[in-house]
C-alpha cells in the first residue's frame, strides 16, 4: 500500500482541516500519513482522532525551516514521531514564531508602501493556525493584485519578490540536537530545493548525518526520476532512512495530490516499516 509522510493542513498553510486530510487519505486508499505542518503541532490531536475513526495510521510530525548553508536554497527538516509534549522543541518553535509574527507585519508594511491595500487582519483571517506566505498570496488574489497564487509569489512575496522578508530560523545542529533529545525521527526534506548538485548535496548530507540526521526524503513530488535515484543511492551509502511524501497543501498547490503528487508518486509502506524497525532498535516508541 501507499503512504504519504509529508502533508499539510489548515493548522499551517494547507487548505484541508486535519480531519478532511485524513478522510481524503482514506478515500485515496492510503494506509498511513504523517501530518507535518510548519512549526506547529496544533493539528496533530485532531488528525490522530480522525485516523482512529477512518482507519488511517497518522504519524505525529512537523516541518522546520532551518538556516541554509551559503550558496544553498531552502533547507527544511521533517520531524516524525513528535511526542505529545515536546517542551524543548516547542520552545524553539515559539522563538521562530515570534520572529514570524514580526516578519508578517513587515511584509504588510512593504506591500502597503508599494501601493497594495492589504491589512494584517485580512491575511490573519485566512489562517486557522500559523500565518504563512500562502495566506498573503490568497489575499493578493482576492484583492485583484495578482491573478494567481503563483504570480503572488513570483512578483511579490517569493524569495525574489518585491515584498520579501527573510524569516527567523533555527540552525541545523540546533534542530537535530533537539529532535534527537525528544526522540523524533529527523528527515531532510526535498533535497532538490537546496539547489545544489549531487556532490554538494552529499557533502551536506554527510555533515548532517554526523549531527544526528536519521533520513532523507528521496521520493518527492518535484524530484525527477534521476534525482530520486541519486538521492536513494545517497541514502543507502550513508545508512539513512528513506522517506517520501507529496507535500500536499490542498488548493494552495492544486497540482499536487495527496499520495500521488503530480500523478506518478508512490511511497511504499515498506519505508514506514523500516523506520519503525530503526526506532525499535534504538528503544524509541512507534
Amino acid at each position: 500500500m501507499s503512504i504519504d509522510l509529508h502533508t499539510h493542513s489548515t493548522a499551517s498553510d494547507g487548505t484541508f482541516t486535519p480531519t478532511q486530510l485524513v478522510r481524503h487519505a482514506k478515500e485515496l486508499g492510503l494506509s498511513a500519513i504523517a501530518l507535518t505542518d510548519h512549526d506547529t503541532f496544533s493539528g496533530l490531536d485532531e488528525a490522530r482522532e480522525a485516523g482512529e475513526y477512518y482507519g488511517v495510521e497518522v504519524i505525529r510530525g512537523c516541518e522546520l525551516s532551518l538556516e541554509s548553508p551559503a550558496g544553498a536554497g531552502w533547507l527544511h527538516m521533517v520531524a516524525l514521531w513528535v511526542p505529545e509534549n515536546p517542551t524543548e522543541l516547542q520552545e524553539a518553535i515559539d522563538w521562530v514564531i515570534e520572529g514570524r509574527l514580526t516578519r508578517n507585519h513587515e511584509i504588510v508594511e512593504k506591500l502597503r508602501a508599494q501601493g497594495v491595500n492589504i491589512t494584517y487582519e485580512a491575511v490573519a483571517a485566512r489562517a486557522d493556525g500559523t500565518i504563512g506566505r500562502p495566506h498573503f498570496a490568497q489575499e493578493l488574489v482576492h484583492l485583484g493584485v495578482v491573478s494567481s497564487i503563483n504570480e503572488a509569489f513570483q512578483v511579490w512575496i517569493g524569495d525574489n519578490g518585491r515584498a520579501y522578508v527573510p524569516k527567523r530560523k533555527l540552525k541545523p545542529k540546533q534542530a537535530l540536537d533537539i529532535l534527537n533529545n525528544i526522540g523524533a525521527t529527523s528527515i531532510l526534506a526535498h533535497p532538490f530545493a537546496l539547489g545544489l548538485n549531487m556532490k554538494q548535496t552529499e557533502k551536506l548530507v554527510a555533515e548532517f548525518k554526523e549531527m544526528g540526521l536519521d533520513g532523507l526524503e528521496v521520493i518527492y513530488s518535484e524530484h525527477s526520476e534521476e534525482q530520486t535515484k541519486g538521492y536513494w543511492d545517497m541514502a543507502v551509502r550513508h545508512n539513512l532512512l528513506i522517506s517520501g511524501g507529496s507535500d500536499f497543501h490542498g488548493e494552495v498547490k492544486p497540482h499536487i495530490e495527496l499520495g500521488t503528487g503530480k500523478g506518478g508518486l508512490h511511497v511504499p509502506d515498506e519505508l514506514l516499516m523500516a523506520m519503525k524497525e530503526r526506532r525499535k532498535d534504538r528503544g524509541l516508541p512507534v
